[in-house]
């Protein structure tokens, strides 16, 4: 039997907070592992979020105090896809999950997001690599670094770091609930 790797390194942050959660990031993680040129590597634990509507002030932030919280995650792939032909994949399983694109911080079924690409920075119409926010939001580095605590977010710094600038409330670890590939 031959191994193949993939050429690429990438992190997706799944999360969600509408319907069943645990079964959203799972179909989620299952069709990332069905897909072709993704080859599953690790997935983080589960955490239980506060909703995250951006920060005061933007005009497209919304009063969430009626939102339920998310469940999130990291999933940790190799893929031989684009970064573009990722992106296609991932908004595909979202679309498939019945995920609904309206106000930039509403509820969701679920979002699959590409945090990172190998070190690549990239920024365009459609894709924003590292993850413009990514930095900033302790529901992604804080899954993120329980499978790579030695992780970097290009033109940002070591995830360790930066998770230990930002507050610690609002992401509670759920290890009773478990996602595989």
């Amino acid at each position: 039997m031959t191994t193949t790797h993939a050429a690429h390194h990438a992190v997706l942050a799944l999360g969600g907070n509408l319907g069943d959660r645990l079964e959203s990031l799972q179909s989620a993680l299952d069709a990332l592992g069905d897909a072709p040129g993704i080859q599953p590597i690790s997935i983080s634990p589960v955490y239980e979020t506060e909703p995250f509507g951006g920060p005061a002030g933007e005009p497209d932030s919304l009063d969430l105090s009626d939102q339920p919280s998310y469940l999130n995650a990291v999933a940790v792939v190799g893929t031989d896809l684009t970064p573009h032909q990722l992106l296609i994949r991932t908004q595909a399983i979202e679309e498939a999950l019945h995920r609904v694109r309206g106000d930039r911080w509403a509820a969701r079924t679920i979002d699959v997001d590409i945090i990172v690409y190998d070190n690549l920075e990239l920024r365009d119409d459609d894709l924003t690599v590292p993850h413009s926010r990514a930095h900033e939001r302790a529901f992604v580095l804080r899954p993120w670094y329980d499978v790579e605590p030695d992780a970097v977010i290009p033109g940002h710094g070591p995830i360790a770091e930066l998770l230990e600038e930002l507050p610690k409330d609002g992401v509670e670890p759920r290890p009773d609930l478990l996602l595989q590939w």
